[in-house]
C-alpha cells in the first residue's frame, strides 16, 4: 500500500517514525533529568501562545508528520547523498529555524540563549536524530528496497516446526 502511494506517503510515514522515535528520545532525556529546562514540546506549546503540554504534543506530531513528513520527499530527491544523511541535512535546516523562530518566540531567546548553552547542542542531537530516522525510514519505504527486505526476511526467519 505504501509503495503505490508514492513519495508523499512514504514522507508521511516516515515522518510519524521520525516523530515517535525524537519524541521517546525526549520523554528518556526527561526522565534521566538529563538537561530538564530544554523542553522543546513546552517552549513549541509557548511559541503558539498556549501553556499545556496536550497543545505542544499535537503541535509537535502534526508539524513532525504533516509538514516536515510532506517537505522532505523533494528535498531527498534533490540531493544525491543517502536518504539518511539527506535527513540529517534536512533536520539541520528545521533546527536554526527552531533556534531562530521558535526558541525567542518561546521567550528562551535565541539558540535557547536564556536556557543555557547546551541548548543548542542538544536540540541539535535530537533534531539530527529525527533526521536520520526520517531519511532512512524513507529510503526503507521505497519500493525496491521493500522488496529486498521481504527476500531477507523470508531467507533468514526462523522456520516452524
Amino acid at each position: 500500500m505504501v509503495g503505490r502511494s508514492g513519495p508523499f506517503r512514504r514522507g508521511l510515514v516516515a515522518g510519524l517514525v521520525a516523530t515517535t522515535v525524537v519524541s521517546l528520545c525526549m520523554l528518556l532525556k526527561q526522565a534521566l533529568g538529563f538537561m530538564p529546562h530544554v523542553n522543546l514540546v513546552m517552549d513549541l506549546a509557548y511559541a503558539l501562545g498556549y501553556r499545556d503540554a496536550a497543545s505542544g504534543w499535537t503541535a509537535h506530531y502534526l508539524i513532525g508528520v504533516l509538514a516536515w513528513g510532506a517537505l522532505f520527499p523533494p528535498f531527498d530527491r534533490n540531493l544525491r547523498f543517502p536518504h539518511w544523511i539527506n535527513g540529517v541535512y534536512f533536520a539541520s535546516i528545521i533546527w536554526l529555524g527552531v533556534m531562530l523562530v521558535v526558541m525567542p518566540a518561546a521567550g528562551q531567546g535565541l539558540f535557547g540563549s536564556h536556557l543555557g548553552l547546551g541548548t543548542p547542542t542538544v536540540t541539535l542531537f535530537l533534531h539530527w536524530i529525527y533526521g536520520a530516522v526520517l531519511g532512512e525510514t524513507y529510503s526503507l519505504l521505497q519500493p525496491s528496497q521493500r522488496r529486498m527486505l521481504r527476500h531477507w526476511w523470508q531467507a533468514h526467519r526462523l522456520h516452524r516446526v
